[in-house]
């Protein structure tokens, strides 16, 4: 395909990853060695909200945490893949 026609992501610099979990949480804390070594890889900002903190979101993912979303969409939850967060970073 041409590149004229290719889709562009945003630049690393633009994107931003949240982390959703709860403290003492260990899927939560490999999740968070994931997105920290990844993001820091690439230059990418990311943030951690705490559901015992937020009732909202409490209520939408407390079956499903760690969560993970990329600009605000869900792109994945319970285990972090390494590779595939980096591909959806730099896509």
């Amino acid at each position: 395909m041409s590149p004229i026609f290719r889709r562009r992501g945003k630049p690393a610099a633009d994107r931003v990853v949240t982390l959703i979990g709860k403290p003492e949480c260990h899927l939560c804390e490999d999740a968070e060695a994931v997105v920290e070594r990844v993001c820091g890889e690439l230059g990418v900002a990311w943030e951690k909200k705490d559901i015992t903190r937020d009732e909202a979101l409490h209520r939408q993912y407390w079956e499903q945490i760690p969560v993970v979303l990329v600009d605000g969409e869900q792109h994945t939850f319970w285990k972090v893949d390494a590779d595939r967060l980096r591909r959806a970073l730099t896509s």
